[in-house]
């Protein structure tokens, strides 16, 4: 099957092409390069630009007539940075997205499914989060994610399009022949941090709120493998359809995780075992926008996608300090 992929040159986005050809599909690139470097693209068919261009948007559409389902990756994704530039985030990740599915349902298209993001629940007891758990995205990154859910729910009461909506949990790793992983200069997530403290990239890694309430007070959090996350969207589409028959609807929510809470300081453990040395590391207060977190319950995502992760937080460390040995090599920067 042809899948067009926005955000095909990202981080999540180039590892799922990745899968996608290795299942046997043909992925067709759609990207502004915004962040996503053009060597995650390689040889694959691409098309640089916007989303939002309908003209564009229009090309790619009657070149590939064959595309039989849509993978909408493309976002921005960094919390902080959503506090300070709310309207950046709503415009790329909200309006963008609007003209995208009403180009797709013109032009018949109807098939889509959507990265979503597990910020966008609230705090449960306990920390597990079923598909059904109470909602509350806390920045403007999560809302926006939030009102692209409902919008896709709304066409799809309408009949306008199916959709399955995937909850993203906490990504880490690289693709497995290292061709591609986390590409920021300065990543703020966790692991990319603590990566840049551990290679002398920066004086310390820095524990951001140790008052949660958690078992040791950090923060929660579910981190998934990229390459099983990647494995997730080659079943979204390969089961599409019998997916929503399972699930009784023309859209669904599904968790994207491993089932398992790790704090902060336990996923601090585990990667300097692996590396084998300690990390310098300090504390500090939560930065805006952070939540105590929570973990996936996979249920669903076992009984309507047949996924389940496989790849244990290990793998997703000793991956990402490969991959930072040889990211010069591919973008020709540390």
């Amino acid at each position: 099957m042809k899948v067009l992929v926005t955000g095909g040159a990202g981080y999540i986005g180039s590892t799922t092409a990745k899968a996608l050809e290795q299942a046997g599909h043909t992925p067709v690139i759609l990207d502004s390069l915004l962040t996503g470097p053009r060597a995650f693209v390689g040889d694959r068919i691409f098309y640089e630009g916007d989303v939002a261009d309908p003209g564009l948007v229009e090309r790619v559409l009657t070149d590939h007539p064959d595309i039989g389902c849509v993978l909408h990756m493309a976002a921005r994704v960094v919390v902080p940075e959503s506090v300070a530039q709310p309207l950046a985030y709503y415009r790329d990740n909200v309006t963008k997205s609007l003209e995208l599915l009403g180009q797709l349902t013109g032009k018949g298209r109807p098939r889509v499914v959507f990265s979503s993001s597990a910020s966008v629940y609230g705090a449960v007891p306990g920390f597990e989060v079923t598909e059904g758990s109470a909602l509350g995205p806390s920045s403007p990154y999560a809302r926006s994610k939030r009102m692209v859910e409902q919008v896709l729910e709304d066409m799809a009461v309408a009949g306008e399009l199916t959709a399955l909506i995937l909850r993203y949990f906490n990504p880490i790793g690289a693709e497995p022949d290292l061709e591609t992983g986390v590409h920021e200069r300065r990543p703020s997530h966790v692991l990319g941090q603590m990566t840049m403290a551990a290679l002398g990239h920066q004086d310390a890694f820095t524990v951001t709120g140790t008052a949660h309430p958690t078992r040791d007070g950090t923060g929660l959090r579910d981190y998934v493998h990229v390459w099983d996350l990647a494995q997730a969207h080659v079943c979204a589409v390969e089961r599409f359809d019998d997916a929503l028959a399972r699930a009784g609807g023309r859209s669904t929510v599904v968790n994207l995780g491993t089932g398992e809470g790790v704090t902060v300081r336990e996923l601090l453990t585990t990667f300097e075992d692996v590396l084998g040395r300690p990390v310098p590391t300090v504390e500090a207060d939560a930065r805006p926008g952070d939540v105590s977190g929570a973990f996936a319950n996979v249920d669903k995502a076992r009984d309507v996608l047949g996924w389940t992760s496989r790849l244990t937080v290990a793998d997703g460390v000793d991956s990402a300090l490969r991959w930072a040995g040889r990211r010069r090599r591919v973008l020709g920067y540390d």
